[in-house]
């Protein structure tokens, strides 16, 4: 597993590579944790180069959605291929996540998102 990140207004994006297993779930939870600047932003995870995924890294996508919308934002995955799409179908767990079929959707869908939320009064 491969894992890169990079920070946009109001996003962290990761770029994850590889496979995600009982093995290496846990560096992807210590990943995510780490790299997150604030929890009240958005986290999309581009997964177009993620070739498995089990239901221990389900379980941390999952969380780290849970987390996000906790705190008013999302969990944005990019680029699904099909094994990793089938296992989000079947479990239910697309309904936690936002899926985008490019990362540049995705980053121009948060844009859209923080632009559209009302201003606190000053």
């Amino acid at each position: 597993m491969k894992l890169t990140s990079r920070h946009l207004p109001g996003v962290t994006l990761i770029t994850l590579s590889g496979e995600v297993d009982a093995a290496t779930s846990g560096y992807l939870e210590t990943y995510v944790d780490r790299v997150r600047r604030d929890l009240h932003e958005h986290l999309i995870i581009d997964v177009s180069r993620l070739t498995f995924l089990d239901s221990s890294g389900l379980a941390v996508l999952l969380a780290a959605a849970t987390l996000a919308r906790a705190h008013g934002a999302a969990l944005h995955l990019a680029g699904l291929q099909t094994r990793v799409a089938r296992l989000l179908e079947i479990t239910g767990a697309w309904r936690a996540v936002t899926v985008y079929d490019h990362v540049e959707q995705a980053i121009a869908a948060v844009r859209a998102l923080d632009r559209a939320e009302p201003t606190e009064p000053a």
